[in-house]
């Protein structure tokens, strides 16, 4: 197969996939699942802040206010919400997301001046080593097409300064009462980003464990935390050796 016949294998898989995610998130229901009213999701997030805050300063990045940073799969713009209130600058932060009404979503939250785009992670439209930041949450685990992933990885790599990180956030365990999902394990991680440090730390209380134990004590679900086999998700460091 030449080169120019698997761009093409790679475009028709990718617009495939990308129409399979689309129709995924317009299934997708459980809204009271990620509000604030519910004391599993503010455990979860509580959680996660306070460790990506540590992953950011661990990694040199700390403070934001020069950094350039990308979310790719940038949904309603919470994380990048949070980077800005953290510091960042709205000129120098940018989204990009596959659904165009999570892309509107994100211009309600986020200051007008941040770069939102609505576009594919497959190619991205930006130029290469633009970000010293660039950020993935819960976006891997909803490609299923492997070369898809592979793409989606390199764009990362491609447009990451050379001393830049790579934050990563996502399903390492499956979940079979979610067909659309496919979890990311640590070896799949480091096959995404040859040439690559990767860092991974297990971290976010198992979901379904959270969601029962958490309206009946936080302390219990601190506890619970400690177990690293009740964690569902990697954080990831990665950069360029």
């Amino acid at each position: 197969m030449t080169p120019s016949t698997m761009k093409v294998v790679t475009g028709d898989r990718a617009s495939a996939e990308e129409a399979r995610i689309r129709a995924a998130y317009a299934r997708r229901g459980g809204a009271w699942r990620y509000d604030w009213g519910n004391p599993a999701y503010v455990f979860m997030m509580h959680d996660l802040e306070r460790r990506v805050l540590a992953a950011l300063r661990r990694s040199r990045l700390w403070p934001l206010d020069a950094r350039r940073i990308l979310d790719v799969g940038c949904g309603t713009g919470y994380w990048l919400h949070r980077l800005i209130a953290w510091g960042a600058q709205p000129r120098h932060a940018a989204g990009i997301d596959l659904l165009r009404d999570r892309v509107r979503g994100a211009a309600r939250r986020c200051p007008p001046d941040i770069g939102l785009f609505c576009s594919s992670a497959v190619a991205l439209p930006f130029r290469t080593a633009s970000f010293d930041l660039v950020t993935q949450f819960m976006v891997f685990t909803s490609i299923l097409d492997a070369d898809v992933r592979r793409c989606v990885a390199e764009e990362m790599v491609r447009v990451l300064t050379p001393a830049g990180v790579i934050l990563w956030y996502d399903f390492c365990v499956p979940n079979p009462r979610n067909p659309d999902l496919r979890p990311v394990k640590a070896a799949e991680i480091r096959r995404l980003f040859p040439g690559c440090s990767v860092e991974l730390n297990r971290v976010t209380l198992a979901p379904p464990v959270a969601r029962l134990v958490a309206p009946l004590s936080w302390t219990l679900c601190l506890l619970l935390n400690l177990v690293t086999p009740l964690r569902t998700h990697y954080l990831g460091v990665i950069r360029r050796q």
